[in-house]
């Protein structure tokens, strides 16, 4: 994640506005960059990250930012976690490698808890379901 997606994924959160310790997933969470901003700027209860990569994981799990997260392998299009388990599910620029979008986001939805919005940015492929502590929707 370079420095120009840094600035995204904290814009991205920002925007997100979610309240305190959520239970959050990263999906496709690659090197785990993105999974260091989520902890540092929405002190969640706890976080699980999933990507397809062996070495991408390897490597998240390395982060010292990013210890207090459960990382594993696993694809979007087949999320292995059961319906409605997470407070807050995340996809921070990995949208453009799934083959099947429209099936990723179909899995994002499935486990999220059904109180759970979802908000989209397409212009900066970053895509979430989760709680806003804003009264309004943009």
């Amino acid at each position: 994640m370079g420095r120009w997606s840094q600035f995204a994924g904290k814009k991205f959160l920002d925007w997100l506005d979610p309240p305190k310790g959520l239970h959050w997933l990263d999906v496709g969470c690659g090197n785990g960059a993105f999974t260091d901003i989520l902890i540092e700027r929405t002190a969640p209860s706890n976080v699980d990250a999933i990507d397809p990569s062996e070495s991408q994981i390897a490597h998240a799990c390395s982060r010292p930012g990013s210890r207090m997260a459960n990382f594993r392998i696993g694809s979007a299009l087949e999320i292995p976690f059961d319906k409605a388990e997470f407070d807050a599910v995340a996809m921070a620029l990995a949208i453009t490698f799934v083959p099947d979008p429209v099936k990723a986001f179909a899995e994002m939805a499935r486990v999220a808890r059904p109180a759970v919005s979802s908000r989209r940015i397409c212009g900066t492929y970053l895509a979430a379901a989760c709680p806003s502590s804003r009264s309004a929707t943009p």
